[in-house]
């Protein structure tokens, strides 16, 4: 079986290391599971080194142009080989316990995709509650985190990828069409909630609680609008690391 590891980055010089580093380090734990992997960089038209790190790391490095997580996530797809198809974020630990997860879950072949739990070190009671209220609600509606999907290429390219209309939660858009796209194979779409991915909690530290507030209300209450401008969308793109 041939994994395909996709991981869009914009501006990510300070994390991008450490991030393929956890990758190389869960492929190399996992060797001798039968499964080949490529892992691939998408420059999402960085100002800084990113992409340069990434090929020292030894990824395949795919630009795209514009500035938008979907596309982004999108073109890396457009260049991947393999069967599966796994989109990691760039600020994101994969770990061997959870990869093993992943190949477990592929292996199964009862499966179209995944998503995992998140673990974010350091967050204030406030932000604490909302990643639980969010965990609660993922594993409910099987809703994957945009910082890990994983899914079959062919359900991907099926369905139309990532919606390419979408700035922000994409992801659950795609979790949505997965879902329905493999009941009519007689597979499932879930959540791996036994080794949790760690995902950075940067967003806390950079943006205030009324900043992150002000912009899930928006959300919620005004979504189309929301969610197909990204200058309403300002703690995904105003850029700040």
């Amino acid at each position: 079986m041939y994994l395909s590891i996709v991981i869009p980055a914009f501006n990510e010089a300070r994390l991008i290391e450490q991030t393929l580093r956890s990758v190389t380090t869960s492929l190399a734990a996992n060797a001798g599971s039968g499964f080949t992997s490529e892992v691939i960089v998408v420059d999402n038209n960085s100002t800084d080194n990113t992409a340069q790190l990434a090929r020292q790391a030894g990824a395949q490095v795919v630009f795209e142009p514009i500035n938008q997580i979907g596309r982004a996530r999108n073109a890396g797809a457009a260049q991947a080989t393999g069967e599966w198809l796994l989109f990691l974020d760039a600020d994101s630990l994969l770990s061997p316990e959870l990869l093993a997860d992943i190949y477990r879950m592929i292996e199964s072949r009862k499966y179209v995709g995944c998503g995992s739990t998140l673990r974010m070190e350091g967050l204030p009671w406030w932000a604490n509650l909302t990643l639980q209220f969010w965990t609660g609600i993922s594993i409910l509606c099987r809703w994957a985190a945009g910082a890990l999907v994983v899914c079959r290429r062919d359900a991907f390219q099926n369905v139309g990828g990532f919606d390419q209309e979408l700035y922000a939660l994409d992801e659950v858009r795609l979790s949505k069409q997965l879902k329905q796209w493999g009941r009519r194979q007689g597979l499932q779409f879930t959540i791996l909630t036994k080794h949790p991915l760690e995902t950075s909690s940067r967003k806390v530290s950079l943006y205030s609680g009324r900043e992150i507030a002000s912009q899930i209300f928006r959300i919620f209450f005004l979504p189309k609008k929301t969610l197909q401008d990204k200058k309403h969308l300002s703690v995904w793109y105003d850029g700040r690391r």
